[in-house]
């Protein structure tokens, strides 16, 4: 199973607009994050886990070259902003593309995409979506998907499990019900927006907490802010403990 960070950045995107600090100026292409998501290879599939507004250019940058479904963790707007760009995959493929995630992230998918839903004029072309509802572990194909329930802020979202990979992005609280799915881990993805504390999102040191609860092999944190400088953040954490950075790739053993 082969993981690429597409994305590791927060909603704003690292460089921030008109923001001069030295993350923002930094020449360490490990600090310039496009907004978060990731391609999972495995069982002869292609899967995205959420579509930033940058897919386009991530999927060039990082030759994606299909897709076969995507994983939605939520509807916000930095993680469904490039849906328009997963048309290329039907236009190709002549299916509609599937997205599986929480009924109520889907029905914000249908009315911010309600273009890709009804019929209209022939033009350049529109993404056609199948959209799927989940509550429980289900397969694509032969690959075993579990959702993982957990809340950001207010908002009940999804994390995905993956064979021995979970990721967990938008996160500020865990379930007690959701810890027992994530035993075992080779590799965990999890949110550490920044040092500072956060209503929505789990902030470095309370990252490092749950990575120590939850045990996996190794953890990486993602969906980073401007606040977090990569060569020094990284020499201040566990020796199991990394930063992702955009183009990130990992090998795992393949689910079973």
């Amino acid at each position: 199973m082969r993981i690429t960070f597409l994305g590791t950045g927060t909603s704003h995107g690292v460089p921030v607009i008109g923001c001069a600090c030295g993350v923002c100026r930094s020449t360490d292409p490990r600090n310039k994050r496009s907004r978060a998501s990731v391609l999972v290879e495995t069982h002869g599939q292609t899967l995205l886990i959420d579509v930033a507004p940058e897919f386009r250019l991530q999927a060039v940058a990082h030759n994606v070259h299909h897709a076969d479904a995507m994983l939605l963790t939520h509807a916000h707007a930095d993680h469904i902003g490039g849906l328009d760009d997963v048309r290329i995959f039907s236009e190709r493929s002549g299916r509609h593309f599937p997205i599986y995630g929480p009924s109520a992230a889907l029905a914000r998918v249908r009315e911010r995409f309600d273009y890709a839903f009804r019929k209209t004029q022939i033009g350049g072309g529109k993404p056609r979506l199948d959209l799927h509802a989940v509550v429980r572990p289900f397969h694509i194909k032969t690959l075993r998907v579990e959702p993982l329930p957990v809340w950001h802020g207010r908002l009940k979202v999804f994390g995905y499990r993956l064979g021995s990979f979970a990721y967990i992005t938008d996160v500020s609280k865990i379930p007690e019900a959701t810890y027992p799915k994530l035993k075992n881990l080779d590799v965990l993805v999890l949110d550490a927006l920044r040092h500072q504390p956060h209503e929505t999102h789990f902030h470095v040191a309370r990252a490092l907490e749950e990575a120590r609860r939850i045990g996996a092999q190794k953890t990486y944190f993602t969906h980073l802010c401007h606040l977090l400088e990569h060569r020094k953040t990284q020499a201040e954490l566990p020796k199991n403990v990394f930063l992702a950075y955009d183009g990130l790739r990992l090998m795992l053993p393949e689910p079973a």
